[in-house]
């Protein structure tokens, strides 16, 4: 029994101390990670704030049947209870275990589908960009009533370069996608080839790329910054090599991007042919 205890503290002290360094990253993941990254949208701290309470849920819930074990290994025991019960129903407490889980399953379904209604119900699209996935890369397109009429490739930079550009390896793109701070970006999916996903855990954002189907998802970011995401759908040996990252910025500094990607990614009829082919 002594035994038993060391190793349990042992491994309590080692988890902890592994949680240390444990803290989320803002918009990037980091080593040892335990917890959700910063978020950076409405539904994203919704999703966060619904994981935790559930978590307290489940955390009572697990507590209740442990005491619950305890006292029958305790109170009924054959050296403590020598002649067992023969009772064999009990309306009231048939009742009562079939009653309460019910609604605790109703309490969390409430907010699940509001968090469904937030993440499906398209807002009126500030801006709209199209995300195709590639085997293994992205492809953005902005649109040019929007200020766009540009698309471009997107590729994982190699270790070295990220780490000359002082940017997180596997996560860093040689063209980002460049959006504004506080506006409803629409985004819409599809995939060239196979299954892909496009995901960013701290915009609470996940949908997948489909092949001949346009799927939308939407985020508003409230801060300025780059967050990273990744293929989150297994589409092939290099799957893990095709992230995502989007650079939020000001108005002033968006429009600045929307002029200097006119002439640096100068739309040939090739290029919005390659992305137009993928969207049908």
């Amino acid at each position: 029994m002594t035994r038993f205890w060391t190793h349990a503290v042992l491994t309590a002290s080692l988890a902890m101390c592994l949680a240390t360094p444990a803290f989320a990253g803002d918009g990037v993941p980091t080593p040892w990670q335990m917890s959700f990254q910063t978020p950076a949208t409405a539904v994203a701290d919704f999703i966060y704030v619904m994981h935790d309470w559930v978590n307290v849920v489940i955390g009572l819930i697990t507590l209740f049947v442990l005491a619950l074990l305890i006292i029958v290994i305790v109170k009924f025991n054959e050296k403590a209870n020598p002649t067992p019960s023969k009772t064999t129903h009990h309306v009231g407490l048939e009742i009562a275990w079939t009653l309460i889980p019910a609604l605790i399953l109703v309490g969390i379904a409430i907010p699940s589908f509001r968090l469904l209604k937030m993440q499906v119900e398209l807002p009126k699209a500030d801006i709209t960009v199209k995300a195709v996935g590639h085997q293994w890369y992205w492809s953005y397109e902005y649109p040019k009533d929007q200020g766009g009429g540009f698309a471009f490739d997107s590729y994982m930079l190699s270790r070295e370069d990220a780490d000359k550009a002082g940017q997180p390896a596997l996560l860093a793109v040689d063209n980002e996608l460049v959006l504004p701070v506080g506006k409803n970006i629409v985004v819409q999916v599809i995939g060239q080839d196979v299954i892909h996903n496009f995901a960013l855990a701290a915009f609470g954002v996940r949908m997948d790329a489909v092949p001949g189907r346009l799927n939308q998802t939407w985020f508003k970011a409230e801060r300025e910054g780059i967050f990273y995401g990744q293929c989150s759908r297994l589409c092939g040996s290099n799957h893990a090599f095709m992230p995502i990252a989007v650079r939020i910025v000001s108005e002033e500094k968006y429009a600045q991007f929307l002029e200097e990607a006119k002439k640096k990614f100068a739309s040939s009829e090739a290029d919005t042919l390659k992305i137009a082919s993928a969207a049908n």
